[in-house]
């Protein structure tokens, strides 16, 4: 019910258990990913050429910098130091995106990787791409929560359904 005006919420519940949890939406996905309907495959495949094609923009903006290093002839140690960054932060990166998509981050790590995560956002986005070949991001661990709060909520509705005084007489 929405608190303003009494009305029913029409978002409040799945299709099939009213009042039940709502599966929660993904970046792109919404909640197509429950029953891989209303264009899934479509932004899946999307989602894969656009990822594919921010990393490699990415990585014609990181080659321009290179060039820029070479220009001002800064040295082979500093232009060394560079790359290695960017490679170790960019699988680090990889490394703890794919991980997030199969169990939720913590908060606090997270904010601490901040950093080495925007340095490395390269990883990133090469995660996003490999992952949204075979599902959407974030999509098994989403499906595995919402299926479990799907059983506590079949489990305790049908603990609570019947007459109570019938089974106490028995």
């Amino acid at each position: 019910m929405s608190a303003e005006n009494d009305t029913p919420d029409s978002t409040a519940g799945s299709p099939g258990a009213p009042g039940g949890p709502r599966p929660e939406p993904l970046r792109f996905f919404g909640t197509t990913w429950v029953d891989h309907g209303n264009g899934y495959t479509a932004r899946r495949i999307g989602v894969a050429a656009g990822s594919l094609a921010a990393a490699a923009a990415s990585c014609l903006v990181l080659r321009v910098a290179y060039q820029g290093l070479q220009i001002a002839a800064v040295g082979g140690f500093v232009t060394l130091l560079l790359i290695v960054m960017f490679a170790v932060c960019s699988a680090l990166a990889f490394g703890h995106t794919w991980e997030g998509f199969t169990r939720r981050p913590d908060p606090d790590r997270q904010a601490s990787l901040r950093g080495l995560l925007a340095v490395g956002f390269v990883g990133s986005l090469l995660a996003y791409f490999f992952r949204s070949l075979t599902e959407a991001p974030g999509e098994k661990l989403h499906r595995e929560e919402y299926e479990t709060a799907r059983a506590q909520h079949e489990k305790r509705t049908s603990r609570r359904s019947g007459n109570p005084r019938k089974r106490r007489g028995a």
